[in-house]
């Protein structure tokens, strides 16, 4: 099989990962690079051995060699970067989450159907070993009905996380805080191991150690299923110290535990579960992602995160803030429902 030819998109830390993971796989290749700073961008070309380093978008899509394009880019930049790339007819993996508000969301999916153009986004835990073990054995019955579950993320960030990177600062650059850019990445594969759909929440938000931003350092909140169960949610950036994540899955049949997202780690406990590998191999969730991405664009085979899988996590967490405004049960946008694969 041919080589799968991408161009990298903002060469922060993400990008980095996933550089390397380009590096690491025979059949993938980064062989342009882009970001506004063009010194960083060279810098970047070089230590991956990039051939094209670039700091236009437009030029960088002017080539005739790409197969694909990674965007690790400010949130509120996905929509226009994502809708030129498909333009150009170039499958896009971007980083999640799809977009800073549902509106752009939908815009994205909708354009990505119209044009038959795949759009992935990396939310890389549902290839994480333990989190896949995890949501196959709810899906396939194991813990039987599905009654509630647990997620809590209590995770520490620096001064510099804002300083070096101000758009993390703005409600309407990132589109959130802690439950959006940390938290949603679990609340994806609860969800998705769950099976129901979010209908109704509540939330609470705070800023208790960065004051002086717009979005929270801590969130916490309870995102109600169609089907009756519960998700509760607390995520934060001010735990001391910093722990691991914690998920749980409770069902009529038996519990699940999980521990990751390094060295993951899950239990079953009152159930007898086989545990399932992913579909891909590899050192890490972000390679398996990538090379799942690849297999998606070129050979047809499922992807674990098309964008529309991941509309109602968006959807969720955008109904927590307007929760915490409010403080009001509010309803969950069900404008993904209509991106929901049979």
């Amino acid at each position: 099989m041919s080589v799968c030819r991408m161009a990298i998109v903002g060469c922060g830390d993400i990008a980095r990962f996933t550089a390397l993971g380009c590096l690491l796989n025979r059949k993938m290749k980064a062989i342009a690079c882009m970001d506004i700073d063009g010194d960083r961008s060279q810098a970047f070309a070089r230590r991956f051995r990039i051939a094209g380093a670039y700091d236009d978008y437009e030029k960088l899509l002017d080539r005739d060699d790409l197969d694909a394009v990674y965007l690790a880019v400010p949130h509120d930049l996905h929509r226009p970067m994502i809708e030129e790339a498909l333009e150009r007819g170039l499958p896009v993996l971007c980083e999640k989450p799809i977009a800073a508000e549902m509106e752009d969301a939908v815009a994205i999916c909708e354009l990505s159907r119209k044009k038959n153009i795949p759009v992935g986004v990396n939310y890389q835990y549902r290839y994480d070993s333990a989190c896949y073990a995890l949501v196959d054995a709810c899906r396939e019955g194991k813990l039987g009905t599905i009654q509630y579950g647990r997620v809590n993320v209590p995770w520490n960030r620096k001064r510099g996380y804002f300083d070096d990177s101000p758009w993390h600062k703005s409600m309407a650059r990132s589109g959130g805080g802690t439950l959006l850019t940390q938290a949603s990445h679990v609340i994806d594969v609860a969800l998705s191991a769950m099976g129901g759909h979010p209908v109704r929440v509540m939330g609470i938000v705070d800023r208790k150690v960065f004051t002086d931003v717009e979005v929270e350092d801590f969130g916490t909140g309870l995102i109600e299923l169609d089907d009756g169960a519960v998700l509760t949610v607390t995520s934060s950036m001010i735990a001391v110290p910093e722990r691991r994540i914690l998920m749980e899955i409770y069902g009529t049949g038996g519990t699940v535990l999980y521990e990751g997202p390094d060295f993951p780690k899950v239990r079953f406990l009152g159930t007898k579960v086989k545990k399932r590998r992913p579909p891909i191999r590899g050192l890490h969730a972000l390679f398996r992602s990538i090379e799942g991405f690849r297999r998606w664009i070129t050979g047809g085979e499922e992807y674990l995160t098309p964008a529309g899988s991941t509309l109602s996590v968006l959807a969720a967490v955008k109904a927590l803030y307007r929760s915490a405004e409010t403080g009001k049960r509010e309803p969950v946008d069900e404008r993904y429902r209509k991106f929901i694969q049979p």
